[in-house]
């Protein structure tokens, strides 16, 4: 357990930050899940979106949303 006021602060945020990240990733995962399933383009729009968020919210680099999103592209394709 942490020591110093500060760190136990950086604990609780951590946890909160976590739960939150957690949300976003489950999300993501489901949405690309389902769009390599269907390949549809419906399926691929909301999987893009969910990629858009997570990497806004720094979930993941937005460099490996852009590589995920062109994958899911050539899928419709």
């Amino acid at each position: 357990m942490p020591i110093l006021k500060s760190a136990s602060k950086k604990l609780r945020q951590d946890k909160k930050k976590t739960k939150i990240n957690k949300v976003y990733r489950e999300n993501l995962r489901q949405a690309v899940k389902q769009a390599r399933k269907e390949k549809t383009a419906k399926a691929v729009k909301q999987a893009s979106s969910a990629l858009d968020k997570a990497a806004k919210k720094k979930v993941i680099h937005k460099n490996k949303a852009a590589r995920l999103k062109s994958r899911l592209m050539k899928l419709i394709k």
